[in-house]
């Protein structure tokens, strides 16, 4: 069994990426969503092979991407896909903006979810179309989609909806039947559903994960799903993701994108991808799921112990917790207190809509021991 650790917090502090530059030295990064692990071996291996020999050019316009997600898809979710249906891009909020530049019309409004990904509210402006928020519905256990009001916003007029499955940041899974269910609304309203399905190969093992193009035939009529090893693998800067469908019109319109949309694809990050969705990678990921699974269960032991007025549901997938810290009575942006005087950086919840006032987002994808002294900072404000 391969057990897989974050690297020692002196070596992370050699990174340069945005977690590790953002912040002076003694503020704990936990807010953007990027892990404290090491690369898969398959991944590093790769690289340096490219590296070696200096495989640094364009994108070959044939590769064995498409094979691999869909070899990928086959094994940890069931999915059947169909490689000549997939195109690669840069990153998924890219290819989400040109799909939607594509099934909407300037002006047009397209659903988004809240509290959701901050980014998706400028992505459907950078679409040219405008945002109509129906935010999901808390039913005191979990979080679901509010089909009743997806219904009445297709109804007045919106063209789209834009998924997040795994919600992030709620972490939610969303079940099968309320998947089919949006999927025939939207077939019965003429809309498309763009699925972003970044989070997927992070669903812990036993939630019931479900690509949104695998729950029925009208869910493979409408839609669209982009997904990408980048969260999971943490390769978000070497740029990869793939536009994924399974009917003739939406793949149509997939196929009818500029060919600079493909282009803008990495070298690197498509050699990264392969390696990822590579058999040899699942004994690694099935490592980096198990220590998440022993993360996000210890960041609820420590809220318990030390945080008592804090509300946290174990999310289904990924390692991104939302927490509900209203009761402390910190203000609508807790974050920015608990950045100022305990040196924790999190995500601002409002930044996910009106709902994640309140709120905070935090990354638990790194060491126990970051976890634990993070919440013993926020709880050492409590009372002050």
């Amino acid at each position: 069994m391969l057990e897989v650790k974050a690297l020692p917090l002196a070596e992370l502090r050699r990174r340069s990426s945005e977690k590790w530059r953002e912040y002076p030295e003694d503020v704990l990064p936990l807010f953007v969503a990027e892990t404290d692990f090491p690369l898969a071996p398959a991944i590093s291996a790769t690289l340096q092979q490219a590296l070696d020999i200096g495989d640094t050019g364009y994108i070959a316009s044939r590769s064995p991407l498409a094979e691999a997600y869909t070899d990928f898809a086959q094994r940890r979710f069931g999915w059947t896909v169909d490689p000549s249906r997939l195109r690669s891009t840069a990153d998924v909020s890219m290819g989400i903006v040109e799909i939607l530049r594509r099934v909407t019309q300037p002006g047009e409004r397209v659903i988004v979810t809240p509290p959701v990904y901050p980014p998706f509210y400028d992505l459907v402006a950078e679409a040219g179309a405008e945002v109509e928020r129906v935010p999901l519905r808390d039913t005191g256990t979990r979080w679901e989609l509010d089909l009743d009001g997806i219904r009445s916003a297709f109804a007045e007029g919106a063209r789209a909806i834009l998924l997040c499955n795994p919600h992030n940041p709620t972490g939610t899974v969303h079940e099968r039947e309320s998947l089919a269910a949006l999927a025939e609304l939207a077939e019965e309203f003429g809309a498309a559903v763009i699925s972003d399905e970044i989070h997927a190969p992070l669903a812990q093992p036993g939630t019931g994960f479900t690509p949104f193009l695998a729950v029925n035939d009208a869910a493979q009529r409408v839609g669209f799903a982009v997904v990408s090893a980048s969260k999971a693998f943490n390769l978000a800067g070497l740029k990869c993701a793939l536009m994924v469908t399974a009917d003739d019109a939406t793949s149509s319109v997939v196929r009818g994108l500029p060919v600079e949309v493909e282009w803008r694809t990495g070298q690197f990050g498509l050699l990264a991808s392969i390696a990822a969705f590579s058999e040899e990678s699942d004994e690694w990921l099935d490592g980096l799921l198990r220590t998440l699974d022993e993360n996000r269960l210890l960041l609820e032991d420590l809220l318990v112990t030390h945080l008592p007025g804090a509300r946290y549901r174990i999310p289904d997938a990924g390692y991104l917790a939302w927490i509900d810290l209203s009761a402390l009575e910190w203000g609508d942006n807790p974050a920015r207190r608990i950045l100022r005087e305990g040196k924790v950086a999190l995500h601002y919840g409002p930044a996910f809509g009106d709902e994640g006032r309140g709120h905070v987002r935090l990354n638990f994808g790194t060491s126990p021991e970051i976890i634990t002294e993070a919440v013993e900072r926020i709880a050492a404000l409590v009372g002050r």
